[in-house]
């Protein structure tokens, strides 16, 4: 799960990370008065969509940029020009996504920007801290070009942050003094943020030092373990719907898990691995998956159910491949919920089907039974060759 920068800023606050005073705005009129109440020369007005590149991007209606530096005179007339506007950047697409809400923030004067992460390191199971005295662009960049700027971290899990560790990125990123006393500060909120809040990613992208003085977490991205969700109602009030696939947000409704992608073929899949492995077979016999769903160990007759009337939403998807290895899956469920669903939605795209396993003599006599024009398969071979050949038919 993403959050927007505004909500950032709340857990920033809530676990003494600094950051620049800033207030969220829905209309015009309470941009307005947010920077009546923020004061200063100058404003940031920022967009606030699940995006980056927002300074570079583009609005459909023309108005260039989703970040301005303003006088808070011209606040209001800049949140006009962005609010139920499209904007367009290189992470969003053609598409764009619409601002909803923008946040006005005090401007700092800044004197270098650095580049702040902490997450997940899967090759060793433990938090990584990742920084670089080359903040404000694209880290990736960074690691192409200048590799030898790119500090590393690795935290024991158990052991956490330790104090040495701090000193050592503290001198990597040459704060000194008072500075580095308030960036070690600043990291060790950071990590006990990262911990409690069940963070996979928080990437402060540019930390920031002032001309007074001050270093601070200018801009701020947040992904969190879905699967921990559940102990943080506070955090999972923040999610933003309208920031996401529709699908995915109708997926996870049914505890399925759900990915769009750009092809034709659709997938149902039991299993991670399995789905992910069912994908490589379809682009194996020249065809394109259209979603990664896994329906996970013990889908219900409901969930698969649902899992049908998303794949169908998509107008993109031509065919469907149903590929089940059932353990703990009885095959039989499955094939009740298929034959479900394509009463309840039709069919009205080739289906194929391919079931091994828990009960799968029952499942196939029940898909037998149906009288839907159901393709079978005997393999994961067989299937993803007639899936293919399906959308030809």
């Amino acid at each position: 799960m993403n959050i927007h920068e505004y909500q950032a800023k709340i857990l920033f606050n809530q676990f003494s990370v600094p950051n620049p005073r800033g207030m969220v705005a829905a209309t015009p009129e309470e941009a307005a008065a947010a920077a009546s109440e923020l004061g200063g020369e100058q404003l940031v007005v920022k967009s606030q969509v699940h995006a980056g590149g927002r300074g570079k991007g583009t609005f459909k209606n023309g108005f260039q940029g989703g970040v301005h530096l303003v006088p808070p005179g011209e606040v209001a007339q800049v949140a006009s020009s962005m609010l139920g506007e499209t904007l367009v950047t290189k992470q969003t697409g053609e598409a764009g996504k619409v601002v909803r809400k923008v946040m006005v923030a005090e401007a700092v004067d800044i004197v270098h920007e650095y580049y702040l992460a902490i997450l997940m390191d899967r090759a060793t199971c433990s938090p990584v801290i990742v920084a670089s005295t080359e903040g404000g662009m694209d880290i990736e960049e960074v690691a192409e070009s200048q590799p030898e700027k790119i500090l590393r971290e690795h935290i024991h899990p158990l052991m956490g942050l330790q104090s040495y560790e701090v000193r050592k990125l503290t001198a990597g990123l040459g704060f000194a003094k008072d500075e580095a006393r308030q960036f070690g500060k600043l990291l060790a909120n950071l990590y006990r943020l990262f911990l409690e809040c069940d963070c996979s990613m928080v990437e402060i992208n540019p930390l920031v030092r002032t001309t007074d003085g001050r270093v601070l977490a200018l801009d701020a991205k947040f992904n969190f373990d879905d699967n921990a969700l559940y102990r943080h109602p506070d955090i999972e009030e923040f999610r933003d719907d309208e920031e996401e696939d529709p699908r995915e947000v109708e997926a996870s409704k049914y505890s399925l898990n759900y990915i769009g992608l750009d092809g034709n073929i659709a997938c149902l899949v039991n299993g991670a691995g399995l789905a992910m492995a069912t994908m490589d077979i379809i682009k194996h016999y020249g065809g394109e998956p259209a979603n990664f769903l896994d329906v996970g160990g013990g889908a219900s007759r409901e969930q698969v159910a649902a899992a049908f009337k998303i794949i169908l939403s998509d107008e993109a998807v031509k065919a469907i491949l149903v590929n089940i290895f059932g353990g703990i899956m009885d095959c039989d469920v499955i094939a009740h919920g298929v034959v479900a669903a394509c009463r309840e939605v039709g069919l009205p795209i080739p289906l194929v089907v391919r079931l091994e396993g828990n009960n799968v003599a029952a499942g196939k006599s029940t898909l037998a039974a149906s009288g839907l024009n159901i393709i079978t398969a005997e393999d994961l071979a067989d299937a993803a060759e007639k899936a293919v050949a399906a959308l030809s038919e």
